[in-house]
Parts: structure tokens; sequence; C-alpha cells
């Protein structure tokens, strides 16, 4: 988008932000990230559409931020934790950080579900997936990419297993 057609720098409407799409099985969505388009910098907004049958991503929680939804347009099943909760126009979801607000959203609906998703901006997260068993830890994050995209500082997608002694493999000059 050029800034002759912008009404203001931090002024952006939603025809005018490119698109990214990523699909992978049950998993689809098309994205719009709207915040860095509008200069936004401790607040994101992104514009996401799923279609019909889809889940937009995998339940998962965030340990660095909090993440929020509102419906544009269709209908679906919010999963909050181990609860399910149908979802349509006018809804506000609140997902706080940790694993109580483990969150997925999947269209239920004929048509497309279309929502505003808002999140707090870190460049540190740890990411838990309860049903997969995974932890991804990244830091050194572009908000602007997401942790999916961003050429992070660390970037690790690993199956949560039992912790190490916090001395394991060191050299702590005791004999074994």
């Amino acid at each position: 988008m050029t800034d002759e057609k912008r009404r203001h720098p931090q002024v952006v409407n939603v025809q005018d932000v490119a698109a990214r799409e990523q699909t992978k099985g049950r998993f689809s969505f098309k994205g719009k990230r709207l915040w860095p388009e509008a200069g936004g910098k401790q607040l994101a907004c992104s514009w996401f559409e799923v279609p019909a049958g889809k889940q937009a991503f995998p339940h998962h929680f965030h340990s660095a931020f909090e993440e929020a939804l509102y419906v544009l347009e269709g209908t679906g099943v919010a999963r909050i934790g181990e609860e399910r909760v149908t979802i349509g126009p006018g809804d506000y979801i609140a997902y706080p950080a940790g694993p109580a607000t483990a969150h997925s959203l999947t269209n239920t609906g004929a048509g497309p579900l279309r929502y505003l998703c808002m999140s707090t901006i870190s460049t540190l997260d740890i990411v838990g997936y309860p049903d997969s068993k995974k932890v991804a830890i990244a830091s050194g994050i572009d908000a602007a990419k997401g942790i999916l995209r961003s050429d992070a500082w660390v970037k690790m997608l690993v199956r949560d297993q039992p912790s190490l002694d916090y001395y394991d493999g060191e050299d702590t000059g005791e004999e074994s």
C-alpha cells in the first residue's frame, strides 16, 4: 500500500493489507497483520478468516502475552482449557497468559469465520501445546512477523519432557 492512498500513517484499512495463508490438514487460515501497517508498537491486532470445518491453530497457551478475539462473522467453537463454548458475531473472548486458558478455535459454520485477534506484544514467548505435549520457545521475536516466521535469536519447538537438574551436564567439581 502506498502512503498516497493513506488517510493518515496510523490508519489502515483491512482491504489494503496483504494476506498470508497457512494450511496443514485440518488447520487453515488467512490472516492480515494490521498493527505494523498502522505503526502499532505494544498492541497487536490481526484479521483472520478460517474456512468452514477448519481450525486456525493447534490448542495452545502463551506465557508472555495475553490474547483476545472479537468475532466479526460466522460461527464456531472456542475451546478454552477443556471447555467448549459456541461463539458467533459480537462475541469477545479473553485469553490471559497461562495454561488455564489454553485455546483454539474451530469454524463449525457453513461459511467463513472472520475475527479480530488482539494481543500484547513481546519479543520473548514460551508457548505450550497441551494436546501434543510440545513447547515452543522463542526470544528476539519480530512481532510483525510472528513466532513462526521470525528470525528469532532462539527458536525451538520441542516435546515436553521431565525437567533436568539445574546442574545437569555442568562440571561442578564434584565426583560422581
